[in-house]
């Protein structure tokens, strides 16, 4: 298999000659089907209540919406860029705020993923069956993938990341297939829309981009490297457009940039969405390296805790396999018949090994969730490593023990896992041994014989699907039974840990409402685990919440608190903005004296809540409320800065 592709006429026009397969676009249709029905069945409630805040705050305020402020009133920024609240926003703004305006889009956004996937898959084989049985398999994974069904039902921003880090996928293989230059810079554009979605994860993608197309463009290397150059240039631009925009607006007149030290994106994208979470730096907040617990300690073996294996590791020995597979390919030239490119083995391998490493050694805060950015590279390389390794099975002796290994130790590790939780659903681990044994068992048996039967390879077939599949799949349908998680949203089972510890779909919170409680770290938001609506939250009870309605008059802002956990609740029970001092954890510098000073005199703040934490400058600030806010009788907490 030689790296650097050729541009075949067929090829180079963009189509393939062969007609498809009679099952294949009714397969494809099905997979999509039921991937919409997994990310969209039963939503309920305002998953992430800190980004759906933002998003109900951005259909009163085209302000808020450009900024991605938390409130109308554009006090505080949430702590990422705004490109996938604009997504739920402009939805929200066209059907008016709720469950389904809000979250529907992402639905949508998990289903077009699985799509692009499929059609890249199908492109990187040359016209035939096995492309489209190797897109088949692909969309089917992607769709099953128990951690990616549980962040495609909330609205954290991971799933427009997948889906605008999927388009690079897709035109940066585009560009190596049809030797065009525009599908390159179209790669880097979405790769840049990416950064505005989630800072520098989307950039993970990057070296595996730049790898495949020094190794595989069809064309010189000075043009290779002036066509990356200019990739380049389009990636700077469409990544730093709106941090420029902000970082140039005059700071009095736009809200305060949550989760920075400085009240800049430039600090938001090298501190604390940046450097610290790799190495664990004390950023917006002083969580520091402690937010790794979420996902368990930093190491080699952390996709393969108790709290990341269920979520994303299923697969991941048959993904090794596929690798070892693909260099079999390059060095030993395996007798499987046409092959996928050399381009897309690198484009995906380079994806699934950056995000393995990254994931595996970031001391910063870590979710369970993130890994769902491996779901892509994950499906892809199951579904080419399934047909490669099934044509060195059919047309070679000698490499036949290829894909028996592989769905042994894939197998292996499905029981290992499920295994782990010996109370939920126990008979399904023994039933995935026995297929393991059996697909294995029929693999061998019918090589060793020289006959592969029809009958035979439907057999192994069915076998190996329930031995790969029957874990992932029984994960991917745990969400549907609960009510969306928006703090820390897994599938699957609690092995009974607390928080950071293994397998608590809830983050590891005991039951009941966080409504109130100064629990999580970044990244988690404060929403309610049930995500349901209970009172408005932050301590603030109904009978203050409606007090402070009643009482807001000519004010911009309905009250004062603390943090983000806090204002969230009170701004979705209310509707009304709510002032977050200290940003997501309270501890963002945003309010000072003098801007305390400033909004009362103004008459656009008149309540203060105190309590819920100090922050950075929560005892300056708190002094001047204690010594100019009267407290307001019957209304523990609250104070009265206009008396």
């Amino acid at each position: 298999m030689n790296l650097t592709l050729p541009r075949p006429a067929h090829r180079a026009a963009g189509s393939h000659a062969l007609p498809a397969p009679r099952w294949s676009r009714p397969a494809l249709w099905a997979v999509l089907a039921a991937a919409f029905f997994l990310y969209a069945w039963a939503l309920s409630g305002d998953a992430n209540e800190y980004y759906a805040a933002a998003v109900l705050s951005g259909t009163g305020s085209w302000k808020a919406f450009f900024f991605g402020a938390i409130d109308a009133g554009s006090f505080i920024t949430v702590d990422k860029p705004p490109l996938a609240l604009w997504v739920m926003g402009l939805s929200a703004r066209i059907f008016g705020y709720g469950t389904y305006s809000m979250l529907l889009p992402q639905a949508l956004a998990g289903v077009a993923a699985v799509a692009l996937v499929h059609s890249a898959v199908r492109r990187s084989f040359p016209p035939g069956r096995d492309a489209h049985a190797a897109a088949l398999v692909a969309a089917v994974v992607m769709t099953l993938t128990p951690i990616t069904v549980a962040i495609n039902r909330d609205n954290n921003p991971d799933t427009v990341l997948v889906l605008l880090l999927t388009l690079a996928g897709w035109f940066c293989l585009e560009s190596l297939r049809t030797g065009r230059l525009r599908p390159l810079l179209l790669a880097a554009l979405f790769v840049g829309l990416a950064f505005n979605a989630k800072m520098l994860q989307a950039y993970l993608v990057v070296p595996a981009f730049a790898v495949a197309y020094l190794a595989c463009a069809g064309i010189s290397w000075p043009k290779r490297l002036g066509r990356l150059l200019a990739a380049g240039a389009v990636l700077a631009v469409s990544s730093a457009w709106w941090m420029m925009i902000v970082d140039l607006w005059p700071a009095d007149s736009r809200p305060y940039i949550g989760g920075s030290t400085d009240n800049t994106v430039r600090d938001l994208v090298i501190g604390y969405n940046g450097l610290g979470r790799i190495f664990g730096q004390s950023q917006g907040g002083g969580f520091g390296g402690g937010g790794a617990r979420w996902g368990g300690d930093p190491g080699a073996g952390r996709l393969f805790n108790d709290v990341l294996a269920g979520q994303i590791s299923w697969l991941l020995p048959f993904c090794v396999a596929a690798l070892a597979v693909a260099v079999l390919l390059r060095t030993r030239r395996l007798p499987v018949g046409e092959a996928p490119s050399g381009a897309a083995w690198l484009v995906w391998g380079g994806w699934l090994v950056v995000h393995y490493v990254v994931f595996s050694f970031s001391s910063g805060t870590f979710h369970p969730y993130y890994t769902t950015a491996m779901a892509p590279a994950v499906a892809a390389l199951t579904g080419m490593g399934a047909v490669v390794m099934w044509r060195a099975y059919r047309n070679s002796r000698a490499w036949a023990w290829l894909l028996p290994v592989a769905v042994a130790a894939t197998g292996a590790w499905a029981f290992t896992v499920l295994r782990r939780t010996p109370d939920w659903t126990p008979w399904l681990a023994w039933v995935v041994l026995g297929a393991t044994l059996v697909a294995v068992a029929a693999l061998v048996l019918a090589r060793a014989r020289a006959r592969v039967t029809a009958k035979v390879t439907a057999f192994a077939l069915a076998a190996t699907v329930v031995a790969t599949l029957g874990g992932p799949a029984a994960y991917a349908v745990t969400p549907l039974a609960s009510p969306v998680n928006g703090t820390n949203p897994t599938a699957g089972p609690s092995s009974g840990g607390g928080m950071g510890q293994p397998g608590r779909p809830d983050g590891g919170r005991p039951g009941g409402s966080l409504r109130g409680e100064p629990e999580g770290g970044p990244d988690g938001g404060p929403g309610n685990p049930g995500g349901g609506r209970g009172g408005p939250g932050g301590g603030v009870s109904d009978a203050m919440a409606a007090y402070l309605v009643a009482h807001q008059g000519k004010a911009t802002w309905l009250v004062a608190v603390n943090s983000a956990q806090q204002a969230s609740g009170l701004i979705l029970a209310t509707s009304r903005p709510v002032i977050a001092m200290g940003g997501f954890t309270g501890g963002d510098p945003a309010m000072t004296v003098d801007r305390l000073r400033e909004l009362v005199s103004s008459g656009r703040l008149r309540y203060v809540m105190t309590g819920g934490g100090p922050g950075r400058s929560g005892g300056e600030v708190s002094s001047w409320v204690r010594e100019n806010c009267a407290a307001v009788d019957g209304q523990d907490g609250l104070r009265d800065c206009a008396a």
